[in-house]
C-alpha cells in the first residue's frame, strides 16, 4: 500500500533548512511515513529565503524528493472562496497561506505545518500537526 500524501507548509521547509542534522527536522520525520509535496507558492517562498550557499544546496536536495504542485485555476477558485469567507468573518490570513491551504484542499492532501494558528481558520483543511524535534510531543 502506498504511503499517504502530505503537502508541506513553508514552516516545515524552513525547519529543514535550519537544521544541520536533517534527520532532526520535521520534514525528515514526515517523509518516513508520507509522500511529500509542496505548493509552487511554498517553492517561491523558500527560494526567496535561501540566502546562504548551504541553503541553496539544501534546496537542490529537497527538489529531488518533494513533488511540486503548480498553482492552477482550480486552486485559484478555492483560494477565492476561502479569502471571501475569512474576510467576511474578519479572520483573514496572508494570501500565500490561503494559496497553500487551497492547494491541499484541491489535491485532497493533509497539510503538514509547524504553525497551525492561521490554518485552523480554514475548516476544509486536514492538518497534520507536528512539533519541532525539541518538543517530544510529536504527532504524525
Amino acid at each position: 500500500m502506498a504511503a499517504p500524501g502530505v503537502l508541506t507548509d513553508t514552516s516545515v521547509i524552513i525547519d529543514f533548512l535550519r537544521k544541520r542534522d536533517k534527520r532532526n527536522s520535521a520534514l525528515w520525520r514526515i517523509r518516513e511515513s508520507h509522500v511529500c509535496f509542496m505548493s509552487s507558492v511554498t517553492l517561491f517562498e523558500w527560494q526567496c529565503g535561501a540566502v546562504t550557499e548551504r541553503h541553496s544546496e539544501d534546496i537542490g536536495k529537497l527538489a529531488k524528493w518533494i513533488g511540486t504542485i503548480p498553482f492552477d485555476d482550480e486552486i485559484a477558485g478555492i483560494s477565492s472562496i476561502i479569502y471571501r469567507r475569512l474576510k467576511r468573518e474578519h479572520t483573514l490570513i496572508e494570501f500565500r497561506d490561503i494559496f497553500i491551504a487551497a492547494t491541499a484542499i484541491a489535491e485532497n492532501l493533509c497539510l503538514a505545518t509547524l504553525n497551525t494558528k492561521h490554518f485552523k481558520r480554514i475548516e476544509e483543511i486536514d492538518l497534520l500537526e507536528i512539533q519541532s524535534a525539541e518538543n517530544k510531543n510529536v504527532r504524525l
